[in-house]
């Protein structure tokens, strides 16, 4: 069995449909083609060539490793990591041969059936040097290295949690799209692994009571005046806020915060709304570092104009927005230095 790395697209914006489908699909846009039907790369790098006559030889043959590897390598009983654009990480075990529909919605023609074994598991579980793997560029690519295969099945046993690095050496099949396919040889994504470290650095700084911290430091900087309760019971008040010196502006917001890893249960969102009325809040803002369970999520649209949920995507963004204004000891816990880079203008992504 093999482990491959396959992104929804450029920016996950076709996770829901992967998701709710139970399916994964080459999301290339147009490329309308029966590649079942394909004898040999060969073949597929002359179609490439009429498909893509403006790409470089380079990018066509970077396009060529991942589709052949969809069509071809991908077999019933591998599994897939799929990056979510909340910052976490789906995993899912093939179940399906590869099949083409002609007839389907454009850019949905090729597609695989998958069963999601896990959704939602926090990149922070998992090692950084999976996290380096997990953070190729490339839509499809071969997981390989320091026995990730074996880690990340292990990982299920032991609650998706980290089991350890144990190195062995890697092992090639010889093929020709080693160079293509296998993680270990992609470019990573950059923005990505120093966003594990911003979160990793935020849970290991602010712990249970701490995170509450941090998320009052975002409100100040975000010029709200705050009331955090004290530990202990807090009748489901764990800060205060609104606008104004003295705080008697509006909106009067009700905020909960829970630094739990596992994903926040319906109930606790209840419980924010009725302390919402019974202190006389205008808004609410729920943040959960482990985000949210779907019997959450369904309610976002009822309550749209009352509530605001933040995971730990949503929190790393508010508190980076705001970095040049949090106050100085925050910024010594999570010392951050701003860089430029080139970003990657010959993407492989398909759209």
């Amino acid at each position: 069995m093999a482990l491959w790395l396959l992104r929804s697209g450029r920016h996950c914006e076709h996770e829901s449909k992967f998701l709710n489908e139970n399916r994964i699909y080459l999301t290339w846009s147009g490329f309308k083609q029966n590649l079942s039907k394909l004898k040999d790369r060969k073949e597929l790098h002359e179609y490439l060539e009429k498909f893509y006559p403006d790409f470089t030889k380079a990018h066509r043959s970077q396009n060529s490793g991942q589709i052949w590897a969809f069509t071809k390598r991908m077999k019933a009983g591998d599994w897939v990591c799929m990056p979510s654009k909340r910052k976490t990480i789906h995993i899912g075990e093939i179940t399906g041969n590869y099949v083409y529909s002609d007839d389907a919605e454009n850019p949905y023609y090729h597609h695989r059936t998958i069963n999601w074994i896990e959704t939602d598991v926090p990149r922070t579980n998992f090692d950084q040097d999976l996290l380096y793997s997990l953070g190729s560029i490339s839509t499809i690519c071969q997981i390989k290295r320091n026995d990730s295969e074996e880690r990340i099945r292990a990982m299920q046993a032991n609650g998706w949690k980290s089991v350890g690095v144990s190195i062995k050496t890697p092992v090639t099949n010889g093929d020709d799209d080693q160079d293509i396919v296998n993680g270990n040889e992609q470019e990573i994504d950059i923005e990505e692994i120093a966003n594990d470290h911003i979160a990793r650095t935020i849970q290991a700084k602010f712990k249970g009571h701490g995170l509450e911290a941090l998320v009052e430091a975002i409100l100040k900087a975000k010029g709200f005046t705050t009331h955090r309760s004290d530990k202990g019971a807090d009748g489901g008040i764990d800060i205060l806020a609104a606008p104004d010196t003295l705080g008697f502006g509006q909106p009067r917001i009700c905020v909960q915060v829970k630094s739990q890893d596992s994903p926040l249960e319906r109930p606790v969102l209840d419980q924010l709304v009725g302390t919402m009325q019974h202190v006389g809040a205008d808004q609410g803002l729920l943040v959960c570092w482990g985000g949210f369970k779907k019997t959450i999520k369904h309610e976002l649209p009822r309550l749209f104009f009352k509530v605001r949920m933040w995971d730990r995507s949503d929190l790393i963004d508010e508190f980076l927005k705001v970095y040049n204004d949090l106050d100085e000891d925050i910024k010594a816990d999570i010392p951050l230095k701003r860089v430029w880079a080139v970003a990657n203008q010959d993407n492989d992504d398909e759209d």
